[in-house]
Formats: C-alpha cells, structure tokens, sequence
C-alpha cells in the first residue's frame, strides 16, 4: 500500500447516510471505519508513558449525524471523551457537520438550534488564512445540511470561514471543524433533501440549487480533505522521529 496515513473515520449517523461512500471515495488513506454510533470501539489510547506511536491511527474524522450533540445519548459521551484524548494529545482531528459541532462543543463552545435549517448549495467565505485552505478558492460553493449551529467558538479557536447562517470553518490547535458537507455529490445531495421532514416548497428550493454549476463549483473545497491528510502524515513523520 502506497505510504498514506492511517485515519479513523468515526461514523456517527444513525443509518445510511452515505457517510462510508463518500469518505472512502474521497480519501487516499488507509481507512478504519468505525461505527460509533452503534458503540463501535476504537482503539485505545497507549497507557500513561507509553509511546505515542502505540495508537494506530495518525488522525481522526468525526462525521455527520441526525443527532445533536446535546443530546443524552452515551455513545456521544463516549465519543467526546475519545476526541478530548486526541486534542490533548494534539493528533489531527477534522470534524464535518455533526463533527464540527462535537469539536466547539467538546473544546467549550456552545452549539443550538437555529430556526432556518440551511439546506442545500451554499456559499461560504475564508476569513482567517490556514493551510486548510491550500488550493481552496477564497469563496467557494458546498453542500449543507443542518439545523444545529456553533453559535459561540471556543476559547481561542480561529474563525476560518462563514456565511450568512454564521460560523462555517473554525481552528482550534490540531482541530479543524467545517460546517458544510466536503465529501458529498450530486446523488448524496438530492437523497438527503428528500429525506428532511420539511415542507415541500423548502426541500423543492434546496433541489434547485443542485445546478451542474454548483455540483462542479463543489469539486474545489474538496481540496481541504487532501490537506488535512497531508498535516496528518505531517503528523505521524513528527512523532515517529
């Protein structure tokens, strides 16, 4: 196998979300899928004073969910407890959607509920520069989908991008959090609209933005994935050493 990072892809969606597909065709990585919605183990973390390099993967990639991460549900819990161990630790953590709220919340921001769902192709701009960015246009088009929001960062994170539905990218050390949906396609897209428990006039207006331009528009935040697999590898080189 080609010397490509190892990266747990925790998959926090409560059924066919798309989540594996996505990832796996978007990411040249060795992928370790783990289910932690349906309290799936990941491996532990070495025991005080042990190496570093007794864990297997070199970074982790917290996905979307139906859930909200306030919600009392102990497979939660346990997944915030293994993040906190990562970002002590200073591994490369990418939180999507679900994920980005998980990692504000875990890092104490505050996340809520927001009376628009933003649903649909949308436009967001970088505000802070980061090497996250490498190669990603300084406006650029992506897909989201969520109600719940970051509606304060935590202490010092750096707001990386927004928009009109507020924080969409944010950093805190070896963090990155982004709002929008990277991974998706066209026929992710239209299947998670159709899904929404929303009025037929709101999922009709986020198909229209489903445009050939916008499906193209999206290929180049795509770029943000193969640079946080590069300060992965970046990673595992700096504490193999």
């Amino acid at each position: 196998m080609p010397d490509v990072p190892h990266v747990a892809l925790l998959d926090a969606s409560l059924d066919d979300t798309h989540v594996q597909r996505n990832f796996t065709r978007e990411l040249d990585a060795r992928l370790s899928i783990v289910r932690v919605s349906e309290g799936e183990p990941l491996a532990p973390w070495p025991d005080a004073g042990a190496p570093r390099a007794d864990w297997p993967y070199d970074a982790l990639i917290v996905s979307g969910s139906q859930s909200s991460v306030y919600d009392d549900r102990p497979w939660i819990a346990s997944v915030e407890r293994y993040v906190q161990r990562a970002l002590a630790s200073e591994a490369p953590v990418l939180g999507v959607c679900w994920g980005h709220q998980l990692l504000a919340q875990t890092l104490g921001g505050t996340v809520r509920s927001q009376e628009r769902y933003e649903l649909g192709y949308v436009s967001v701009e970088q505000v802070a520069e980061d090497a996250i960015w490498d190669d990603v246009p300084h406006l650029f088009t992506v897909f989201a989908t969520h109600s719940d929001a970051v509606t304060q960062l935590p202490k010092d994170a750096t707001l990386l991008a927004e928009n009109e539905a507020g924080v969409q990218a944010f950093r805190h050390g070896s963090a990155v959090g982004v709002q929008f949906h990277p991974e998706y396609d066209r026929r992710c897209a239209q299947d998670m609209i159709r899904r929404k428990s929303l009025p037929d006039a709101e999922k009709q207006a986020a198909l229209d933005t489903i445009t050939d331009a916008n499906v193209q528009a999206a290929r180049a935040p795509k770029q943000l994935l193969h640079n946080f697999l590069r300060m992965a590898k970046s990673h595992r080189t700096a504490h193999s050493a």
